[in-house]
């Protein structure tokens, strides 16, 4: 530059904003947070739908229905995970010009903080069956309050939008006088009954667990293989009719890995379908507990390992014969404890042989030990045969062996902590005293536990509250079935929407196989089940149950006052049952309803009841995890379709899980986990927000610390995308407005590629394919903006004057801050704020107020497009190819530069319509048709271009930097004609 040039950086038009590059967001986020309660962000847009619906163009309800977390405890990051997933819901419908209504709720009853109470007592020397019942559910009420208000605050902190102060809880009065209403038309519609029979019982918590309250982990178990001796055949007093062969004198060998139940073993089964055939022992080692001459019964597939297990070498024993069904339904067998001394001939019952389809010849002997009381097939197989009063009732609810059963009463199959206790050692040592074993052994398998304590269960007859689901319901709607099975199988296929499908296959499968629904449970903080039975009446009997609804009224009513807790006063009985029926005649109910009916009733206390639930008591979408299949949905499902007639809701979503980086579940004992509270501390929870968004949740997310630090530098990236538009439309108004048939090509190119844009995000977003949307939006932000549009247009930008080409250019980033802004709103909500108030300050502002401006159908050209990916695919080959020149120093910038560009004579005309030097940012260039010299630089994936770099002749414009013959020869020294004429 001469000594009298002039500087000429201050006449340019350079972004102007005081948006900051470092987002501050742990620090910031809090702030906006402040604003939008004190704004009242949720009230105003429920009143924007109001207004809307006054003036005669309503917008649609969108309800998605919050699955309750549960009230004990800090938020976990799937916790963190399902809550963005909703808000990025929630928000993206509202802004696609729906009334998107979001009410949280709280799981407040149940044994997880009762447990915690009763800890807490254990801890004071205090126990809690010696405390009031109302003094203890109180305890409960306000723990739970106290981690609602713990939770409501973290969820908030992650930005997620909702009606916060009346959240719906499941203890509030009117939810708990609901969930007594629910309850009670099962009693009414007939298919509420009692029975006894076995279910998942925690000896830890003491109380009948649901399935969706059972998890599955390895646990060691003791294994048994036990020969129950033949004592009999129906053909024995049979005159003239021999015996089976060689029968009378066998015994039927069964396999079993819970040894405690022998003592409760009531028949044995076997399949018609499995080969058998009697085995005779000819040799033994020193060690065994079967002798020569023995005769053992066994699956064909199956005898050699069980012998080998006897410790038998091979040839030291011989098949003898088939036995074959007929044979076996004939035999009567004797208890292994038969005729045992000190059992007062407790078990000197018979022991039939039956069929059964359960039974295989996968595992075990091929036959099945039969106790009806603690086992799921046992049951049925009685049930079939009207065996019900062959039940025993023999363990109690600490899994202890109670005081009826000889040799074994008070022990433990498990420990108030979950640990094996004595009751298995003490069964196998009889076993082995009476000669009732041929082995034994361990082994781990797959047992189910207890969801929240962990700890095992034990399967157990009790009686116990049911739901009928295969009984018809008495309540005429039967639309889509007329029991709760086919109406809930019928709304799986037909009303309900699955992202993903697999959803509807995995809830079908289950629904389509589950058994009768446990209500009952044996704790104290909850619903009690509302009911009362005859006194001396058997539950079989038509009168067992009180059905009455005036008495369901008046405890309707005294609940809506005064909670569940009225059903625990003194008098209650008396109370809701006089002057109606005689108190006297009726036993209160003590049991209080499963949690998951609490949870599954909410469409009722919320969607139907609330004036902000659904107007048809239906919801659009419920969101939880993989898990709540046989949760949360199952019960919602069984529920209501109990007492609607159908599902509540149109939707279900699922998520996967959580896991750390390498893929590992994660665990505080690994030291894997992180926590939502660490994540927006070090990065904000917009970076929470954008790890959920980038993820595909269909399928279990990972996070940690690699993964974080790149979802902060996509973030990095966008928000320098964000500051870059602030800075092009400061002080722009719509005085400068170009119409869209009036801009320049590359112009109506960008808008073009908006509307395609537009389409998917607003698909996307219907869709709930976060991925998808923000994929697509940071892929136009980097690769058509960033890299192309503003790489192209900062010269106009900063260097033309009040030209059309600038006004245009100002247009479109003014659409696409508007386009933007709200697209990203949804997901970004702390820093599509930010940026907004950038432009937009003011006390009544925000991006969250506004909707997603519709984009005109005519700013599609597919013709222009075809024509600009052309052109698109000729400057990737000229930028590579200066690009060289740059590495090796040839060039310090591309406006030194003036290439010979070859291409096709198909592409020519579409590269000369246009400034093509000014769209590969060059200060000349030369088009042409003629074949590429051997030197030229090519790029193999775009064929037929071909460039030569040559130098740009010419000064140096000291204002626009580009090399152009005329620089020098204007008004203004070392400027060119554009330069000189912005400067007027």
């Amino acid at each position: 530059m001469c000594a009298d040039t002039p500087e000429y950086k201050d006449t340019l038009s350079l972004p102007k904003t005081d948006f900051p590059m470092r987002a501050g967001l742990p620090q910031r986020e809090p702030g906006w947070l402040d604003r939008w309660e004190k704004l009242g962000i949720y009230d105003r847009l429920r009143d924007k739908a109001a207004a809307a619906a006054a003036s005669g163009t309503p917008r649609p309800d969108f309800v998605l229905h919050d699955g309750p977390p549960y009230a004990n405890g800090n938020l976990h990051i799937g916790h963190a995970l399902n809550k963005v997933l909703k808000d990025f819901i929630v928000r993206s419908q509202q802004m696609l010009g729906h009334d998107a209504r979001y009410i949280p709720g709280w799981d407040c009853h149940g044994l997880p903080i009762e447990w915690k109470i009763e800890e807490q007592y254990r801890r004071q020397g205090k126990n809690k069956d010696e405390v009031p019942v109302i003094d203890f559910r109180q305890e409960c009420r306000k723990f739970a309050e106290g981690w609602i208000d713990v939770q409501r605050s973290e969820f908030k902190r992650l930005g997620v939008t909702g009606n916060w102060p009346k959240p719906y809880l499941t203890m509030d009065f009117h939810a708990e006088r609901v969930i007594a209403e629910e309850f009670m038309k099962f009693l009414m519609t007939g298919t509420l009954y009692q029975g006894s029979k076995p279910v998942m019982w925690s000896p830890v918590e003491k109380t009948a667990l649901a399935e969706a309250e059972i998890e599955y982990h390895d646990h060691k178990s003791h294994t048994i293989w036990v020969p129950f001796k033949v004592v009999s055949c129906l053909v024995d007093t049979v005159p003239g009719v021999v015996p089976p062969s060689g029968l009378l004198d066998a015994r039927v060998v069964i396999w079993t890995t819970t040894p405690w139940t022998i003592p409760s073993n009531k028949a044995v089964a076997f399949n018609p379908a499995i080969a058998y055939s009697l085995y005779e022992v000819t040799g033994t080692p020193e060690e065994s507990w079967v002798k020569v001459g023995d005769t053992y019964v066994l699956a064909d597939n199956l005898a050699e390992e069980v012998l080998t297990k006897a410790r038998l070498e091979a040839g030291q024993w011989k098949r003898l014969r088939s036995v074959e069904a007929q044979e076996l339904a004939s035999l009567t067998l004797a208890h292994p404890f038969r005729n045992l001394d000190g059992a007062d001939g407790f078990w000197d019952y018979d022991v039939p042989m039956i069929d059964g389809e359960h039974v295989t010849d996968d595992a075990g002997t091929g036959f099945v030990h039969t106790a009806p009381s603690h086992g799921a097939d046992d049951y049925e197989c009685f049930v079939k045969r009207g065996w019900m009063d062959r039940m025993t009732h023999n363990v109690g609810e600490d899994s202890e062996f109670l005081p009826h059963v000889p040799l074994f009463a008070g022990l433990r199959v498990f420990d108030h902590k979950g640990k094996e206790g004595k009751a298995n050692a003490a069964v196998i040592d009889k076993l082995v005293e009476v000669g009732g074993l041929i082995a034994r052994g361990r082994i781990s398998h797959s047992y189910p536990h207890s969801w929240r304590s962990k700890a095992p269960v034990i399967f157990r007859n009790t009686p116990q509250w049911f739901a009928a689901i295969d009984r018809p319901v008495g309540d005429g709607q039967d639309t889509y079935g007329k029991t709760i099975r086919e109406r809930a199988l019928t709304s799986i296929d037909q009303l309900v929407e699955w992202t993903p499908q697999t959803g509807r296959n995995r809830l079908y499968s289950m629904i389509e196989a589950r058994p009768d629904w446990v209500l009952s449970r044996q704790r104290a903080w909850g619903v009690p089940l509302t009911c009362f039975v005859r006194k001396g009446a058997l539950p079989t009997d038509p009168d067992f149950l009180l059905r009455n609804e005036e008495v369901n009224q008046r405890i309707a009513e005294a609940f809506e006052a005064e909670g569940a807790d009225a059903w625990y006063q003194e008098n209650a009985k008396e109370r809701f049952l006089g002057n109606i029926v005689n108190p006297n005649d009726y036993e209160q109910v003590f049991d209080i309803l499963d949690v998951w009916f609490d949870s599954g009733s909410t469409h009722a206390f919320v969607l139907r009841d609330r004036e902000d639930g659904a107007k048809d008591g239906i919801a659009d979408l419920y969101l939880e995890g993989t898990d709540q299949h046989r949760g949360w949905f199952h019960s919602s499902m069984l529920q209501a379709c109990g007492t609607k007639g159908r599902a509540p809701y149109r939707g279900v979503l699922t998520h996967g899980f959580t896991l750390d980086e390498k893929g590992n579940k994660m665990s505080k004992s690994l030291g894997n986990t992180v926590a939502p509270e660490d994540v927006t501390k070090q990065y904000g929870a917009d970076i929470l927000r954008l790890w959920v968004a980038q993820s595909d949740y269909t399928a279990d997310l990972r996070i940690g610390a690699e993964i974080l630090k790149g979802v902060a530098d996509s973030y990095r990236r966008l928000r320098n995308t964000m500051r870059y538009l602030l800075g092009a439309v400061a002080h722009y108004d719509d005085s400068q407005k170009v119409e869209p048939q009036d801009m320049p090509e590359l112009e109506q190119y960008i808008l073009h590629r908006l509307a395609e844009l537009d389409k998917t995000v607003r698909e996307g977003y219907t869709k709930y394919d976060f991925q998808g949307v923000f994929s697509q939006i940071f892929h136009f932000c980097t690769l058509d903006l960033s890299a192309f549009y503003f790489d192209i247009r900062k010269d106009a930008l900063y260097c033309d004057g009040d030209t059309h080409r600038r006004r245009a250019a100002r247009t479109v980033m003014d659409i696409l801050f508007h386009r933007l802004t709200t697209w990203l709103a949804p997901i970004l909500v702390f820093t599509m704020e930010e940026v907004w108030l950038e432009r937009f300050p003011g006390e009544d502002s925000s991006v969250h107020l506004t909707d997603i401006p519709e984009t005109p159908a005519d700013w599609l050209n597919p013709a222009l497009a075809s024509k600009w990916q052309t052109i698109r695919r000729a400057r990737r080959a000229v930028t590579a190819a200066l690009e060289v020149q740059r590495t090796e120093k040839v060039i310090g910038a591309s406006l030194e530069a003036a290439p010979v560009v070859h291409v096709p004579a198909e592409m020519l005309e579409a590269l000369k319509s246009v400034d093509f030097e000014d769209i590969i940012i060059t200060s000349d260039v030369n088009l042409t048709a003629d074949p590429a010299p051997a030197e030229a630089f090519r790029m193999p994936e775009i064929e037929g271009v071909g460039v030569v770099f040559e130098k740009a002749e010419g000064e140096k414009c000291q204002r626009c930097w580009k090399f152009l013959p005329d620089v020098g020869q204007h008004q203004h020294p070392g400027t060119c004609k554009r330069c000189n004429d912005a400067l007027g």
